[in-house]
């Protein structure tokens, strides 16, 4: 398993819109991302450093492997 780098929430959004994600709206520093076939909704704040528990958390609700995210980016 790759090692995951530190990233912006918006590298992230960057990365699951690659993968199918759609951006459906956004509420103040969180955008919420969804998917057809997929009932998880996807929330990533838009800060500067996003934690890795929290991006981990994310990838594992997306589908996604860490290898295959980090591909993305």
């Amino acid at each position: 398993m790759g090692r995951l780098l530190v990233i912006s929430g918006q590298e992230a959004i960057t990365a699951f819109t690659k993968a199918g994600w759609i951006v459906k709206r956004q509420k103040g520093s969180h955008v919420s991302l969804a998917k057809t076939g997929n009932v998880n909704i996807l929330t990533i704040p838009l800060h500067k450093e996003l934690d890795l528990g929290l991006l981990r958390a994310q990838i594992r609700k997306s589908g996604l492997t860490e290898n295959e995210f980090t591909a993305l980016l």
